[in-house]
């Protein structure tokens, strides 16, 4: 029942917040392209419920500044003080409110991550796909930025399977005060930052074959979303992490590498 509700709850909250705070969209807008550059939203491919692959908006947070052979420079000389501010606000989740309102995503939930770290749970991690990914979940007022992912996932697990509206009126508020403190807000740095995968391989949970295979299994997800004029191939990858989520051994690497 509650399920019903929480999307009830999710259009209704974010049409809401999107009327109320139309002006700050729209300044923050203004000030993205003025400082940062355009585009001024930021699109990402991330998995959501059952794993089906939506795309993420953000206010983009840093700049398109190129080195003098035409690379993007290292994210530490890219961002800026206002891109600064705008994560360290959380501001550059606002546009989130209209992922929320399509259904991508809920107002509260685990986190959507990127497909890149996702194609490395195993199939009792993969739990966090029976819900909709939110702004804001267990995680978040748990540590936040300063656990690691698997801590993370274990939040999420928990998220899930005491799924309840006191549970998220909880989440709901404590947020707040996160934000307010800016609590654990700071990811560099800290035990967090180090990319899923390569902590599996660091501590030797997974081959270093397993790894590569792995990564190439979400370039090649990522790559199809991406090609807009490949439609089967934006199919096939729904279809294929819809799969790594129910498949036990992830069985399934091959299939996708061929």
């Amino acid at each position: 029942m509650y399920k019903f509700l929480k999307r009830f709850f999710d259009i209704v909250v974010s049409f809401t917040a999107i009327v109320c705070f139309s002006w700050l969209l729209l300044l923050l807008t203004l000030f993205v392209a003025i400082f940062l550059g355009r585009p001024v939203v930021f699109k990402q491919p991330r998995p959501g419920k059952n794993g089906k692959i939506f795309m993420l908006y953000k206010f983009r947070s840093m700049t398109n500044k190129k080195d003098e052979n035409g690379n993007l420079l290292p994210d530490a000389q890219r961002i800026t003080k206002f891109g600064k501010f705008l994560r360290v606000s959380s501001l550059d989740e606002l546009p989130q409110l209209f992922n929320i309102l399509k259904g991508d995503m809920s107002l509260i939930g685990p986190r959507p991550r990127m497909i890149e770290e996702c194609v490395f749970l195993n199939k009792d991690q993969l739990t966090r796909f029976e819900v909709r990914p939110g702004i804001t979940g267990l995680a978040q007022i748990n540590g936040r930025n300063n656990i690691t992912f698997d801590t993370v996932v274990e939040f999420d697990k928990e998220y899930v399977k005491n799924l309840s509206f006191g549970q998220d009126v909880k989440i709901f508020f404590k947020t707040f005060g996160y934000v307010l403190s800016k609590k654990d807000v700071n990811k560099t740095g800290t035990v967090s930052n180090e990319f899923y995968g390569d902590y599996l391989l660091r501590t030797k949970q997974i081959s270093q074959e397993v790894y590569d295979e792995k990564l190439v299994i979400a370039k090649s997800m990522v790559k199809a979303v991406l090609d807009k004029k490949q439609f089967k191939s934006i199919k096939k990858a729904h279809k294929e992490i819809n799969v790594l989520t129910s498949q036990e051994d992830f069985d399934l690497e091959r299939k996708i590498v061929d």
